[in-house]
Protein backbone atom coordinates (compact mmCIF):
# COMPACT_ATOMS: atom_id res chain seq x y z
CA UNK A 1 0.00 0.00 0.00
CA UNK A 2 1.36 3.40 -1.02
CA UNK A 3 2.00 5.96 1.70
CA UNK A 4 1.24 8.93 -0.58
CA UNK A 5 -1.40 9.37 -3.23
CA UNK A 6 -0.28 10.17 -6.77
CA UNK A 7 -2.15 13.48 -6.51
CA UNK A 8 -0.08 14.53 -3.48
CA UNK A 9 3.15 13.37 -5.11
CA UNK A 10 2.45 15.35 -8.28
CA UNK A 11 1.54 18.46 -6.28
CA UNK A 12 4.84 18.16 -4.42
CA UNK A 13 6.77 17.57 -7.68
CA UNK A 14 5.24 20.78 -9.09
CA UNK A 15 6.14 22.73 -5.96
CA UNK A 16 9.71 21.42 -5.87
CA UNK A 17 10.31 22.00 -9.59
CA UNK A 18 9.03 25.59 -9.39
CA UNK A 19 11.09 26.32 -6.26
CA UNK A 20 14.20 24.77 -7.79
CA UNK A 21 13.79 26.98 -10.89
CA UNK A 22 13.34 30.12 -8.77
CA UNK A 23 16.38 29.24 -6.66
CA UNK A 24 18.85 28.02 -9.29
CA UNK A 25 17.51 29.30 -12.61
CA UNK A 26 17.66 25.71 -13.88
CA UNK A 27 14.83 23.29 -14.55
CA UNK A 28 14.26 19.85 -13.14
CA UNK A 29 13.40 17.26 -15.81
CA UNK A 30 9.92 16.49 -14.46
CA UNK A 31 7.67 18.35 -16.91
CA UNK A 32 7.15 15.26 -19.05
CA UNK A 33 5.83 13.15 -16.19
CA UNK A 34 3.63 15.99 -14.95
CA UNK A 35 2.28 16.50 -18.49
CA UNK A 36 1.35 12.82 -18.83
CA UNK A 37 -0.37 12.89 -15.43
CA UNK A 38 -2.31 16.05 -16.34
CA UNK A 39 -3.33 14.79 -19.78
CA UNK A 40 -4.66 11.53 -18.34
CA UNK A 41 -6.52 13.29 -15.53
CA UNK A 42 -7.91 16.27 -17.45
CA UNK A 43 -8.75 14.52 -20.73
CA UNK A 44 -10.06 11.25 -19.37
CA UNK A 45 -7.34 9.10 -20.93
CA UNK A 46 -6.16 5.68 -19.84
CA UNK A 47 -2.48 5.30 -18.95
CA UNK A 48 -0.46 3.18 -21.38
CA UNK A 49 0.95 -0.02 -19.90
CA UNK A 50 4.29 0.50 -18.15
CA UNK A 51 7.22 0.24 -20.53
CA UNK A 52 5.17 0.99 -23.65
CA UNK A 53 7.26 2.67 -26.34
CA UNK A 54 5.89 5.43 -28.55
CA UNK A 55 2.84 6.51 -26.59
CA UNK A 56 1.91 7.45 -23.04
CA UNK A 57 -1.87 7.07 -22.89
CA UNK A 58 -4.88 5.66 -24.70
CA UNK A 59 -7.98 7.55 -25.76
CA UNK A 60 -11.15 5.53 -26.24
CA UNK A 61 -13.81 7.25 -28.29
CA UNK A 62 -16.80 5.58 -29.90
CA UNK A 63 -15.22 2.18 -29.36
CA UNK A 64 -11.97 3.17 -31.11
CA UNK A 65 -8.65 3.14 -29.27
CA UNK A 66 -6.12 5.84 -30.14
CA UNK A 67 -2.52 5.81 -28.89
CA UNK A 68 -1.62 9.21 -27.48
CA UNK A 69 1.91 10.57 -27.22
CA UNK A 70 2.05 13.30 -24.57
CA UNK A 71 4.46 16.22 -24.71
CA UNK A 72 4.83 18.91 -22.06
CA UNK A 73 6.28 22.39 -22.15
CA UNK A 74 6.68 24.85 -19.32
CA UNK A 75 6.36 28.44 -20.53
CA UNK A 76 8.32 30.61 -18.14
CA UNK A 77 8.08 33.80 -20.19
CA UNK A 78 5.18 34.22 -22.62
CA UNK A 79 6.82 37.23 -24.25
CA UNK A 80 9.69 35.14 -25.57
CA UNK A 81 9.00 33.15 -28.70
CA UNK A 82 10.67 30.05 -30.02
CA UNK A 83 9.42 27.60 -27.41
CA UNK A 84 9.94 24.08 -28.73
CA UNK A 85 8.47 20.73 -27.83
CA UNK A 86 10.38 17.48 -27.52
CA UNK A 87 11.23 15.22 -30.40
CA UNK A 88 8.39 13.42 -32.17
CA UNK A 89 9.50 10.12 -33.64
CA UNK A 90 7.67 9.18 -36.81
CA UNK A 91 8.80 5.55 -36.53
CA UNK A 92 6.99 5.00 -33.23
CA UNK A 93 3.40 3.78 -32.92
CA UNK A 94 1.03 6.63 -31.99
CA UNK A 95 -2.14 8.19 -33.38
CA UNK A 96 -2.36 11.57 -31.64
CA UNK A 97 0.00 13.97 -29.93
CA UNK A 98 -1.22 15.97 -26.96
CA UNK A 99 0.76 19.04 -25.88
CA UNK A 100 0.31 20.18 -22.29
CA UNK A 101 1.40 23.78 -21.80
CA UNK A 102 2.24 24.68 -18.20
CA UNK A 103 2.91 27.91 -16.35
CA UNK A 104 5.94 28.61 -14.15
CA UNK A 105 4.29 26.69 -11.29
CA UNK A 106 4.07 23.61 -13.54
CA UNK A 107 0.27 23.87 -13.61
CA UNK A 108 -1.55 23.09 -16.86
CA UNK A 109 -2.78 26.17 -18.77
CA UNK A 110 -3.80 24.62 -22.10
CA UNK A 111 -3.84 21.27 -23.81
CA UNK A 112 -3.69 20.99 -27.59
CA UNK A 113 -4.09 17.84 -29.70
CA UNK A 114 -2.90 17.07 -33.23
CA UNK A 115 -3.36 13.99 -35.36
CA UNK A 116 -0.50 11.87 -36.63
CA UNK A 117 -1.24 12.97 -40.20
CA UNK A 118 -1.05 16.67 -39.29
CA UNK A 119 2.20 16.26 -37.33
CA UNK A 120 3.90 14.12 -39.95
CA UNK A 121 2.80 16.52 -42.68
CA UNK A 122 4.56 19.40 -40.96
CA UNK A 123 7.66 17.32 -40.23
CA UNK A 124 7.85 16.22 -43.86
CA UNK A 125 7.54 19.83 -45.06
CA UNK A 126 10.56 20.74 -42.96
CA UNK A 127 12.55 17.56 -43.64
CA UNK A 128 16.22 18.32 -43.96
CA UNK A 129 15.84 21.87 -42.66
CA UNK A 130 16.76 22.92 -39.15
CA UNK A 131 15.23 21.04 -36.26
CA UNK A 132 12.22 19.76 -38.20
CA UNK A 133 14.26 16.91 -39.67
CA UNK A 134 14.87 15.69 -36.13
CA UNK A 135 11.15 15.64 -35.28
CA UNK A 136 11.12 18.91 -33.32
CA UNK A 137 8.31 21.45 -33.62
CA UNK A 138 7.75 24.86 -32.11
CA UNK A 139 4.84 25.36 -29.75
CA UNK A 140 3.42 27.95 -32.15
CA UNK A 141 3.50 25.52 -35.09
CA UNK A 142 1.89 22.78 -32.99
CA UNK A 143 -0.89 25.18 -32.01
CA UNK A 144 -1.45 25.94 -35.71
CA UNK A 145 -1.86 22.30 -36.74
CA UNK A 146 -3.63 21.10 -33.61
CA UNK A 147 -6.72 22.13 -31.78
CA UNK A 148 -7.30 23.37 -28.27
CA UNK A 149 -9.00 20.58 -26.33
CA UNK A 150 -8.70 21.92 -22.77
CA UNK A 151 -7.95 25.25 -21.09
CA UNK A 152 -7.66 26.30 -17.47
CA UNK A 153 -10.39 28.91 -17.95
CA UNK A 154 -12.94 26.82 -19.85
CA UNK A 155 -12.11 23.18 -19.10
CA UNK A 156 -12.71 20.74 -21.93
CA UNK A 157 -13.63 22.40 -25.20
CA UNK A 158 -17.22 21.43 -25.97
CA UNK A 159 -17.03 21.03 -29.74
CA UNK A 160 -17.57 17.28 -29.84
CA UNK A 161 -13.95 16.56 -30.73
CA UNK A 162 -12.92 15.45 -27.26
CA UNK A 163 -16.19 14.06 -26.00
CA UNK A 164 -14.67 11.44 -23.69
CA UNK A 165 -13.03 13.97 -21.39
CA UNK A 166 -14.25 14.82 -17.91
CA UNK A 167 -14.95 18.53 -17.42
Amino acid sequence: MAVYSIDRLMAEARRLAAEYRRTTGKTLPVSGEIAVYDAIRLLGLEPAPAGTAGYDAVRVQQGQRQRVQVKGRVVFDDSKGGHRIGQLRAGQQWDLVVLVLMDDRYEAMEIHAATRAAVLGVLEQGAGRGRAHKGALSVARFRNIGRLVWSRELGTEDDGYWSNAPS
